[in-house]
């Protein structure tokens, strides 16, 4: 979940670079889309990216570590990398959004979101050690993780949706 979140500030940083420097990002909200749509579809497309790293590491973990999933634990581990990956893009949307046009967003995007993404990376983590079957957590409690993901994932999918059109607008 490490490589997942040094992905993400990677992925986020790299997207919001490019749209800054050309203005794309205010031709997006121009248009006579609703700046949630904006939002949404910029966490989407992150959600995609990160889901296809995701399934790389996932595989080699249960690879490199022996680990045979079957039965509900598929099912929980499937669950925790779609709701885990989800948070990511969603957190990493808004807060790319809120350093696109500062100084210095290089930095500020990992201080800003690292302390916001650390329950979230303690959820997934936990939820996937319940997953792999692990003698320190049980099916039951990986599914209270996976039941904080999803909160998780819609206090900021609401959030983010509130708050993108005021984020990104451009002083000029």
């Amino acid at each position: 979940w490490l490589a997942m979140l040094f992905s993400t500030m990677l992925v986020v940083q790299r997207a919001f670079d490019i749209e800054t420097a050309d203005a794309a990002i205010d031709t997006l909200l121009a248009c006579a889309v609703h700046p949630a749509r904006v939002f949404f579809g910029k966490a989407i497309s992150l959600f995609v990216q990160l889901f296809v790293l995701a399934v790389v590491l996932v595989t080699a973990a249960v690879v490199l570590y022996g680990v045979t999933v079957s039965g509900s634990r598929v099912v929980l581990l499937v669950t925790v990398v779609i709701s885990a990956t989800s948070g990511l893009a969603l957190v990493g949307t808004l807060y790319g959004a809120v350093v696109a046009n500062m100084n210095g967003r290089d930095s500020l995007l990992p201080l800003l979101a690292l302390p916001v993404l650390a329950p979230l990376l303690i959820g997934a983590s936990r939820a996937t050690e319940a997953a792999f079957g692990s003698q320190t957590i049980d099916m039951a409690n990986g599914w209270a993780w996976v039941g904080l993901l999803g909160v998780y994932g819609i206090v900021f999918g609401a959030a983010g949706s509130a708050a993108f059109s005021p984020l990104t607008e451009s002083d000029s």
